[in-house]
């Protein structure tokens, strides 16, 4: 293996040297630059001398990469196209647009369709912003934003924002139904179902995916055995399945006993409505969450499947955003 030495590589000698690799020829890259061939030779040779190792194999017909040429041909090549990108990268920053944008969809609105159709959407109208999406449940989704560093979460649980650093929007209610499988043994009740009768077979939650705030369970009785599942479309295929009881979103209930894949049962004590909110940090907040905060509030049909599950959501905008008059236990 070559020994390298310190180097001091100029931009000209790396921008000559790509040409040459890219072209595979000494003389087109002459013709490129406008520079006489053995102005490019002499060029190359200073540029080897500095590395202190060739970076060309050169025969009477053919100029191929060494070993080394081809590891610095890929390192200038990223140098290019990042100086290329780094003016419109600088002014993205100056008009306060997040260089990077993390957001954060509570499982209940995932849809993997829809966040590519929104993905598509942000890439073309923030082409220099690197975007990421992250799904969490219950806590996690207000995990995320306080701890993990996202700047926006579609579906935070309650209306009010969790401390004073993060502002939300109200957008909805999740009302539940209680379902089982056809063959379960509670589909032929007909009286509503008390605690009692339930606590009997196992409840399906989805895990909260916090990790810092105090995690919450979605439905369990008193001495109820729970399963487990890590996103809502297992929970669906356990209700399916006959392996446990539960509730689902309203919305998503309904189509699964219409098709006749689950059907309703009454019970006595049934699951209150779960608030859903938007959030996002107060400060450094640009025009991606400003853009994303617009989308929201005009239910724009790029995100109508990740709404789909909420209901009510006139009776959102009647409940006033702000400071949470009591915040969740921690």
């Amino acid at each position: 293996m070559p020994e390298f030495q310190k180097s001091n590589i100029d931009a000209e000698s790396l921008h000559t040297f790509v040409s040459v690799a890219k072209l595979r020829s000494f003389s087109a890259a002459a013709e490129l630059l406008h520079k006489t061939t053995s102005a490019i030779s002499y060029r190359i040779k200073s540029l080897e001398d500095s590395v202190g190792t060739p970076l060309f194999q050169r025969t009477t017909r053919s100029v191929t990469l060494t070993a080394s040429g081809e590891i610095l041909l890929e390192k200038a090549s990223r140098i290019f196209e990042w100086l290329e990108s780094l003016p419109e990268e600088l002014k993205q920053l100056s008009d306060g647009i997040e260089p990077h944008f993390t957001l954060v969809v509570n499982n209940l609105l995932y849809d993997a369709a829809a966040i590519a159709s929104l993905l598509a959407h942000l890439a073309g109208r923030f082409p220099h912003a690197g975007f990421e999406v992250r799904r969490a449940v219950y806590m996690g989704v207000w995990d995320e934003v306080i701890s993990n560093g996202a700047q926006m979460a579609l579906g935070v649980p309650g209306f009010h924002t969790i401390n004073d650093d993060f502002v939300t929007e109200p957008l909805g209610v999740i009302n539940w139904i209680f379902v089982v499988a056809p063959d379960h043994p509670l589909a032929s009740a007909t009286a509503p179902l008390s605690d009692d009768v339930l606590r009997r077979y196992p409840a399906v939650n989805v895990r909260d995916t916090s990790h810092r705030l105090t995690k919450r369970t979605a439905w369990r009785l008193s001495g109820q055995k729970e399963i487990l599942v890590p996103d809502l479309n297992a929970k669906i295929a356990c209700h399916q399945r006959g392996l446990a009881v539960g509730f689902l979103p309203g919305p998503i209930a309904r189509e699964l006993i219409r098709t006749h894949q689950l059907v309703q049962r009454p019970v006595e004590a049934g699951r209150s409505p779960s608030p859903l909110a938007i959030a996002w940090r107060r400060k450094a907040a640009g025009k991606i969450t400003a853009h994303l905060r617009e989308l929201c509030a005009s239910r724009n049909p790029l995100l109508q499947p990740l709404f789909a599950p909420i209901e009510d959501p006139a009776g959102a905008k009647r409940t006033k955003p702000g400071r949470a008059k009591k915040k969740p236990r921690r």
